[in-house]
């Protein structure tokens, strides 16, 4: 463009000499008037000034002429002005008629040129700075989704190029749109759209008129471009739940489900991992889903709720099958659908009665409650109680159970959940039989629910069941842990100093030999906490002192010991150990070498086992104390072994007594 402005002068001056017939000069000196110049160039947006001056003789005078350009010259005196800025883009071409005048009279004409030169003078523009745009999910790649036309921008500056960039605003926006070229914005797919995945993207398109972007002048100009995905029925339905391989296709569920036969069930099946139920894949079209059986159902046994997938039985199944349905879910308007399984097995209910899980159920109620107050759970007071019965194995029969009281006037049930019906006005335990009847097999089954009245709300202790039902709190069993842990404490006195009398003679005689370590294998649990220590469940046989012992007996145990009891709560007392060199009970050992001379001690109930006591039956022998966790010898072999050497022993007690290596028990 600056090139052209240049050689305006020269090709200029051949046409002024073409319209003349001679050079302007020539004809301003043959004239009189005259000027230097008659041809300018200059820049746009130059500054207005004295352009040329005119050589006037005397009696002349000079003036504009009406062809020169409105308003681009004026006059004074005899110099001619260049009076506007000038623009290229306005007009590229300015001219000066000069009249060489005597009086009113015109003795002679001169033309000046100016020749207005193009600079960059103007920044590109776009025909709007924000503008939302439109795209379909389903366009295809290398589409132009927005035309050139749409786009571009314009420049004042008439021989600019424009050069056009799109920029992502929205992350990896540019792996799916480009422009067409730089110097062509046209806006073009490049890769496959998921309206899931991304559903509105924005670009600043930016136009300058300059090819670098570092030379001067060089103007630019950016628009907003937001392109919104539109999404496309592309997607069939999906039966949930589903797992996703990709936006498009869902590996869906199969159902399953277990009837009785015999009996028609009233409500819908309960499937497996849920109800037969289908969304359209394509979520923001959302088309409502039919539900159909297409194959599999077998005498139509079976019919399907046509808008919400839900399975009923028409008829009851007369003997054990299995049934295979192929379920089809159709969009509404019928232009996709999809099919899955619906297995359901039919079979005999013989063998799984109905049953509740509790014979004995515990409940609480405040005293001074309303009727209608829900009975909470005496385990955890903040729960209401609900007492349920089932079948194993058919959930669909246990959804027609229904329960009432029958033993009483004082509560009712609601559902699961059991209500007073008056109210509760005296501190006391009743005990409410429950019946729960099967309205499809007619079966019933019947439990207890023993209910406190009490003045104030139960703290929740979390306490189960113990030995023959009763619950104990935490203050209970803290108390009687205490007392349990004072009368090991006690035994354990106890036998340090019968240790102490009967064998003061050999740890005098050993005092000065280090004893040898305890063989691994045989620690004594006895001692560890019980949460350690692992019991196994043996008759409930009190032991009796054997009668072939040299030394008196020992004082029997408190009873308290025997009876079952809760796990002391208390520290872990420290190991006994005797001194010298123990001798372990094998394999081939006899059973004779052993006797029992002090009571076994019962496990709480639920740990199971008993603790038991053991000396050698010569209390000379070298070996004194024997510490037993869990020999290796046989159970047959060792109780064999034991009804040999010992003929004054119970034979049960024996059997208590096991050597195998499941056994768990800790002898001392």
């Amino acid at each position: 463009m600056g090139a052209l402005a240049l050689l305006w002068p020269s090709l200029l001056l051949p046409l002024l000499t073409v319209l003349f017939g001679q050079p302007p000069g020539t004809l301003a000196q043959t004239q009189v008037c005259s000027v230097k110049e008659t041809v300018f160039t200059v820049k746009e947006n130059t500054v207005p000034g004295p352009l040329v001056n005119i050589s006037v003789p005397d009696g002349l005078h000079v003036t504009l002429g009406p062809s020169s350009t409105p308003y681009a010259f004026r006059i004074e005196g005899k110099e001619l002005f260049l009076n506007v800025t000038p623009d290229y883009e306005e007009n590229s071409l300015l001219q000066a008629e000069v009249e060489c005048k005597r009086g009113d009279a015109v003795v002679a004409q001169l033309m000046v040129f100016v020749a207005v030169e193009d600079i960059n003078d103007n920044a590109p523009k776009f025909s709007f700075a924000f503008e939302e745009f439109n795209v379909s999910e389903d366009t295809k790649v290398n589409t132009i989704v927005i035309p050139e036309t749409q786009l571009k921008a314009t420049d004042a500056d008439k021989n600019d190029i424009l050069v056009y960039t799109l920029q992502e605003v929205t992350p990896n926006a540019s792996k799916f749109f480009s422009l067409e070229s730089v110097n062509y914005p046209a806006l073009k797919l490049d890769q496959t759209l998921d309206y899931l995945k991304n559903q509105n993207m924005t670009f600043m398109l930016l136009a300058r008129d300059t090819w670098e972007e570092n030379v001067e002048p060089s103007h630019t100009a950016t628009a907003t471009l937001v392109l919104h995905v539109l999404p496309a029925d592309l997607r069939t339905p999906w039966f949930l739940p589903c797992s996703f391989t990709d936006g498009y296709v869902c590996i869906q569920a199969q159902y399953s489900a277990v009837v009785p036969t015999g009996h028609k069930l009233p409500s819908p099946l309960i499937m497996s991992p849920g109800p037969i139920y289908a969304v359209d894949g394509d979520q923001a079209i959302n088309q409502p889903i039919m539900y159909s059986i297409l194959a599999g159902n077998t005498d139509g046994t079976f019919i399907i709720n046509t808008h919400d997938g839900n399975l009923t039985m028409a008829k009851s199944i007369p003997s054990p099958m299995k049934f295979t349905l192929l379920i089809r879910a159709d969009q509404k308007d019928m232009a996709r659908y999809s099919v899955t399984q619906a297995i359901v097995e039919a079979r005999s209910v013989t063998g799984n009665p109905l049953q509740f899980s509790q014979s004995l159920y515990y409940g609480t109620v405040v005293l001074g409650s309303e009727a209608g107050t829900a009975v909470k759970d005496k385990t955890f007071p903040s729960e209401i109680l609900r007492i349920q019965a089932q079948y194993p194995g058919f959930p669909d029969l246990n959804s027609a159970v229904t329960y009432r009281v029958t033993n009483s006037s004082e509560f009712m049930m609601n559902k699961d959940i059991i209500l007073t019906a008056v109210p509760m006005e005296e501190a006391r335990t009743i005990r409410v039989e429950v019946e729960a009847s099967n309205t499809v097999t007619k079966d019933t089954a019947t439990t207890v629910v023993e209910i406190q009245v009490s003045e104030r709300e139960l703290p929740s202790t979390g306490a189960g069941e113990q030995g023959d039902g009763q619950r104990f709190s935490t203050v209970d069993m803290a108390v009687l842990g205490g007392v349990l842990g004072a009368l090991l404490l006690l035994a354990l006195i106890c036998l340090v100093i019968l240790v102490h009398k009967h064998y003061r003679h050999r740890l005098a005689c050993c005092s000065g030999k280090a004893s040898e370590p305890q063989p691994s294998g045989y620690d004594n649990l006895t001692f560890l906490p019980d949460h350690k220590a692992k019991w196994s469940p043996t008759p409930n046989r009190k032991p009796e002192p054997s009668p072939k012992l040299a030394q008196p007996p020992l004082r029997p145990p408190s009873p308290m010991s025997s009876s079952p009891t809760p796990p002391s709560s208390t520290p872990p007392s420290p190991q006994l150990k005797a001194s010298g060199s123990p001798k372990t009970v094998q394999a081939g050992d006899s059973p004779s070498a052993v006797r029992s001379i002090l009571t076994k001690e019962r496990r709480p109930e639920g740990e199971g086992g008993y603790k038991a006591v053991w000396f050698g039956k010569d209390i000379g022998a070298e070996a004194d104390v024997v510490v037993l966790n869990e020999p290796t010898a046989d159970v047959d072999s060792a109780s064999a072994s034991g009804s040999e050497g010992s003929d004054d022993d119970d034979p049960d007690q024996k059997k208590s007594f096991r050597f195998g290596a499941d056994a768990d028990n800790t002898y001392i």
